[in-house]
């Protein structure tokens, strides 16, 4: 629980520091702010709390604030919906504690894969818990990687982003598309911030990647629900294609991402052209040597 006090506070400060004081609705001030975003008495006067209270949960004290005082909070703050829900995990503020006591190893029920195999002309992902990837039609290893050829272990979108090249030479403005899965898997840590195997997956990636430290360091949100990547496909050139993300309900720990392209577009041109070669057997292309991040 401290750890959990520690970085609701270091949330806490970081997302007060983006927040624009004018938008936040206070009056004019003519004193000099030192730092951007909002002072910590203005956030206790937004939400309705003691400076002096507020100030203990920024210190990491060992606090747990009441339900109408965390949303008043996120209100306070701005915060999306992605960050109310990172703050809620913390405090243990949630409508659903039970589904998060079992941490078995996940795997897909036999209905849910008949599922994705019925999608197969269609490059379809399923990642379970902190990004690990659990199936992936035919299109998506060819799009992707054939993550089925890498050990068990490293069958995780988040790793696969940061630890090895073909990532970095996949993805056009890589940069962004890594960015957005440090701040997704900060959310999963959030919902259960006591998963061992995510603790050990965030070690490695701060202890191998010094994108995903400085970008973790950041203490951001975000929930993939859809969006879109461009691509500098070995085999088919650029292309866009856009996702749309589907949770399962009563299996909130298992996401759906599809993605398609514009009709008639080339980019759509060029997932025929993809699916075609997928076709004759020879497979997604081999992922590329890791580098020495990448080796244990």
């Amino acid at each position: 629980m401290a750890d959990n006090n520690r970085e609701l506070g270091n949330f806490l400060r970081k997302a007060r520091g983006q927040v624009d004081p004018e938008q936040a609705g206070l009056p004019p001030d003519s004193r000099t702010r030192r730092v951007p975003g909002l002072r910590r008495e203005e956030v206790a006067r937004l939400a309705g709390v003691s400076t002096d209270y507020y100030t203990r949960l920024e210190q990491g004290r060992p606090i747990t604030p009441s339900p109408g005082v965390v949303d008043a909070l996120c209100r306070a703050l701005g915060l999306d919906e992605a960050g109310r829900a990172y703050v809620h995990g913390l405090v243990g503020v949630t409508d659903a504690p039970s589904r998060r006591r079992s941490r078995s190893v996940q795997r897909l029920r036999p209905g849910l894969r008949r599922l994705i195999d019925a999608f197969d002309g269609a490059p379809v992902l399923v990642l379970g818990r902190r990004s690990d990837v659990l199936a992936a039609t035919r299109m998506a290893k060819a799009l992707f990687t054939d993550f089925d050829q890498l050990p068990v272990r490293h069958r995780n979108y988040a790793r696969w982003m940061f630890l090895g090249e073909e990532a970095r030479s996949l993805f056009a403005g890589w940069e962004d598309q890594a960015r957005a899965a440090v701040e997704s898997l900060r959310l999963e840590a959030g919902r259960d911030p006591d998963d061992r195997a995510t603790r050990d997956l965030i070690a490695e990636l701060r202890g191998k990647s010094t994108e995903f430290d400085h970008w973790w360091e950041k203490h951001r949100v975000h929930q993939r629900t859809h969006g879109s990547k461009r691509l500098h496909h070995a085999l088919v050139g650029e292309l866009t294609v856009e996702y749309e993300t589907l949770t399962l309900p009563g299996d909130p720990d298992t996401t759906l991402f599809v993605y398609t392209a514009e009709p008639g577009s080339s980019s759509a041109q060029a997932l025929d052209i993809l699916a075609m070669w997928s076709l004759t057997g020879a497979g997604a292309p081999a992922p590329r040597t890791g580098t020495a991040r990448e080796q244990d």
